[in-house]
């Protein structure tokens, strides 16, 4: 249960009594009591009496006696209402005993498609593409755990005219050579090399753009080779994620090229409804509220002014698609703030044209970049960009160095192990304990810290629970009685209990800093907690109810961090 809301269901009825109009308690945690309702001094405003008189009236009405140990009126017209022992401690009791740590299933489940990560074929996925990927695993794992039916959406880019001169470069190699080439995961190499041909040979050129021809014409020679190449490249793509621990497999796999029949009714209907005008040649929709800087509509371009289809006629397929086949009714797009205004105008199209109808609708989960020490795009030391293999491995390398160091009796296999796992949440940690909406450096000295808000520390705190269990060879009885006798006690108890409605909140937002953050907090207060109230020097039931606190606040890390798609290792 989730103590907020009981203690606002408690208190809503009393300030409709007193205001004759529903009122919103707005009750909050408080460093003066466990919660505190600021309500009344609103209120007194609104009535034109002392905010204390109508506070004490709330509570007049108020049903609080077997939730409080305390509720009173405090300062110019607070209400302050400390929680009873033997009820947080019934809540912890209730947590101790359930898999789902205080997490319900999702009432109304709900069809939901994740378009994340989204790299191009042959070409190397770089540091862009770790915030997209990584959000999106999280929502994955998020939603999918709450009992959603969760798509995950891999939007490969693997059409369009550079393809042209990749098969033509593929076709020079031979097939052998360039699978070999490609399966080395060295694809900006072969990229760069089709695109130096490409300037500087104008008889390749013109034979490349023969190649884009014959693609989208279906010659049979000319579609084997560019299946080769986006199965090399989907072969890499999967090597990434094994690395990064990410959920998405060859299922997940959608290319652009998978929406080309459906481009053409598209743009059909959208005459068909009246909604497409002409623009400089391109068929295009004006939807209500786009404007530019210079105060003019801006076009929505569905075809360009050759009779190819752009990325926007690619993503209204894909909406309509996901909705009508699939049945989608929550459409979450991982993707960069800068791409906000393209969403905006697709989404707004996608409505007017019925193809986002209540109750479907679209989200755009965008994110800020990624930034160096300089405060600048993070780039690598010849200033391109920062492969994304290499920051993983240079990640894993630094984890396990310090992992050797700081517990040399680890054997060599799982100090790796371990340092694998630190590592990768280390870069995990460091994106989602972010604001995404924001910038953020990336600083290896902070993100493998074991002190602060880092994935090391939340680590860390979980394997310093585990080797309490192993030290003394028991196992926590969740039956047992939890009594709460100490402050760092309830104030343990009191995150513990938290967790849901974190989870519930996140779930809507996608503000995955805000499940970090919660986590750091609880991991903080066991340290507290720990360093206060001896566990194993404890006796009979004080000691039992010890342990399932430390079972618990381990299970709750436990699960926040798989939330995050992060590793707890049993020992650092």
């Amino acid at each position: 249960m989730d103590l907020e809301k009981l203690l606002t269901d408690r208190l809503a009825p009393a300030f409709a009594t007193v205001a004759g109009v529903p009122v919103d308690p707005v009750v909050r945690r408080s460093p003066r009591a466990d919660f505190q309702s600021d309500a009344a001094l609103a209120l007194a405003r609104r009535l034109g009496r002392p905010p204390r008189d109508v506070a004490a009236e709330v509570l007049e009405y108020a049903d609080l006696a077997d939730v409080c140990s305390v509720a009173e009126v405090s300062g110019p017209g607070f209400l302050n209402l400390t929680v009873a022992d033997a009820v947080l401690a019934g809540l912890v009791s209730a947590l101790a005993t359930d898999p789902r740590l205080g997490v319900p299933v999702a009432a109304e489940p709900e069809t939901v498609v994740i378009d994340y990560s989204a790299p191009n074929v042959a070409k190397e996925m770089h540091v862009g593409h770790l915030r997209s990927t990584v959000i999106g695993d999280a929502a994955a794992r998020l939603l999918e755990w709450l009992g959603h039916r969760v798509l995950r959406a891999n939007h490969l880019g693997d059409w369009g005219t550079p393809f042209g001169m990749l098969i033509e470069h593929l076709a020079d190699l031979g097939e052998a050579e360039a699978a070999h080439e490609l399966s080395m995961g060295d694809l900006d190499s072969f990229y760069k090399a089709a695109r130096a041909k490409f300037d500087a040979d104008e008889a390749f050129a013109e034979r490349s753009r023969r190649r884009v021809v014959a693609l989208q014409g279906g010659d049979p020679v000319t579609l084997r080779l560019w299946r080769l190449l986006v199965e090399q490249s989907e072969q890499y793509f999967l090597t990434v994620y094994g690395r990064l621990d990410v959920t998405l497999t060859e299922r997940d796999f959608h290319g652009e090229s998978s929406y080309n029949d459906l481009l053409a009714p598209v743009v059909e209907d959208l005459g068909r409804l009246g909604l497409l005008r002409e623009s400089d040649g391109a068929a295009c929709v004006f939807p209500p509220g786009s404007v530019g800087r210079d105060g003019e509509p801006l076009p929505l371009i569905v075809r360009k002014s050759d009779g190819g289809y752009g990325y926007a006629a690619t993503d209204l397929a894909a909406i309509r698609q996901r909705t009508d086949a699939l049945g989608a009714t929550r459409l979450l797009y991982v993707v960069g703030l800068p791409q906000r205004r393209h969403f905006e105008m697709v989404y707004a199209v996608a409505a007017q044209a019925g193809w986002l109808a209540p109750p479907a609708r679209a989200e755009h989960v965008g994110f800020g970049s990624i930034l160096g020490s300089d405060g600048r795009m993070l780039r690598s030391r010849a200033g391109g960009s920062v492969k994304l293999v290499g920051l993983l491995e240079e990640a894993i390398a630094r984890a396990t160095a310090l992992t050797r160091d700081r517990n040399p009796e680890l054997g060599e296999a799982e100090a790796a192990e371990v340092g694998r796992a630190v590592g990768i949440g280390a870069i995990k940690y460091a994106d989602l304990s972010n604001d995404r909406h924001r910038d953020y450096v990336l600083d290896w000295e902070r993100m493998l810290s074991l002190d602060g808000n880092t994935a090391p520390y939340l680590q860390y705190a979980y394997s310093r629970i585990r080797s309490i269990f192993r030290r003394a060879a028991v196992a926590a009885r969740p039956n047992a009685t939890v009594t709460l006798a100490e402050p760092a006690e309830r104030a343990l108890a009191f995150e513990l209990v938290g967790f849901g409605r974190v989870v519930g909140e996140v779930a809507e937002d996608l503000e995955f800093h805000h499940l970090a953050g919660y986590l750091y907090r609880l991991a903080a207060a066991f340290s507290a907690f720990y360093e206060r109230c001896p566990v194993l020097r404890a006796e009979g039931p004080v000691r039992d109810s010890r342990l399932v606190l430390c079972d618990l606040t381990a299970r709750v890390l436990r699960q926040g961090l798989h939330l995050l798609g992060i590793r707890t290792p049993e020992r650092m």
